[in-house]
């Protein structure tokens, strides 16, 4: 989890257990344990020789904008993603209990995976739509498998996502705010004006965009995460359009396009998502 504010985290610990509360693994059990952890590896797939670097060298990147959870990623595709100016250029397929990606590489945001685009008219600015989720145990391979195909000179990062409002702690009560509504938290390399307020103390995030905004601050990325607060769970647009602040913002303001197209955008993919939602009820 991602804090910056100087919690100390306390490990568990085993010390005081009872050695007869100890079970013996077996042959059997040590098998099934090594098929999971395979079947639980991240797979990163990447378009050979992509746009502005040679093959297998990490990608230049100056702007690198991250959109996870459905309606964030679906946000990025209603008000930054044309298919006429943007190209998919790379993919990552996971397993878990909660997710289970295909070999398809042309999906709907609704879908469990994870893509990766590229601007055709400046190579250096990649987006990436998360709508999968990544449990505890894959974050750190999705940060070395993700960043360790991009160049991290001169590199900054973005990170859309959203959270309950019920998680949003503070002294009022949170039957009076007005949900949705947007918080930030970066890194200290981030010198740029935010959208939108600070999150507070002692709020915190979690899950893979608490681990992008560590990894950044670990090395020294100026990176920030804009956090939608909201009580509703699905694809929504109230809660897509509250990123909207965010479409003026340096890192996003000359990838917009036409609010027009946007909204019909907007509106199909609200119409596909319900029905994808009412197939798989």
């Amino acid at each position: 989890m991602a804090t910056f504010f100087g919690e100390v985290v306390i490990a568990p610990s085993r010390a005081g257990v009872d050695d007869e509360e100890e079970t013996e693994e077996t042959v059997e059990d040590r098998e099934i344990r090594r098929e999971l952890q395979e079947k639980r590896e991240i797979a990163a797939f990447w378009t050979p020789g992509a746009a502005g670097s040679p093959a297998e060298e990490p990608l230049p990147c100056s702007r690198f904008v991250v959109a996870v959870g459905h309606n964030a990623v679906a946000f990025l595709s209603s008000f930054i993603l044309d298919s006429l100016c943007w190209k998919v250029i790379g993919a990552v397929k996971l397993w878990n209990e909660w997710c289970q990606t295909t070999d398809a590489t042309s999906v709907l945001p609704t879908d469990s995976f994870c893509l990766f685009y590229q601007l055709i008219s400046d190579p250096t600015v990649l987006l990436c739509q998360c709508s999968c989720y990544v449990a505890e145990d894959q974050q750190f391979q999705w940060l070395e498998k993700v960043f360790g195909h991009i160049r991290k000179e001169g590199l900054q990062v973005t990170i859309l996502s959203t959270c309950p409002v019920a998680e949003y702690k503070t002294q009022e009560s949170t039957l009076t705010l007005p949900s949705p509504f947007l918080k930030a938290l970066k890194t200290k390399e981030f010198k740029e004006e935010v959208c939108c307020p600070l999150l507070e103390q002692p709020n915190i995030v979690r899950d893979l965009p608490a681990a992008v905004l560590s990894y950044c601050q670990v090395w020294q990325i100026p990176a920030v995460l804009y956090q939608c607060y909201t009580d509703i769970i699905k694809l929504d647009t109230v809660t897509i359009e509250a990123f909207k602040p965010l479409l003026s913002s340096k890192s996003l303001k000359n990838l917009v396009k036409d609010v027009s197209e946007s909204t019909k955008i907007l509106k199909k993919l609200l119409t596909t998502g319900e029905t994808h939602n009412n197939i798989y009820i």
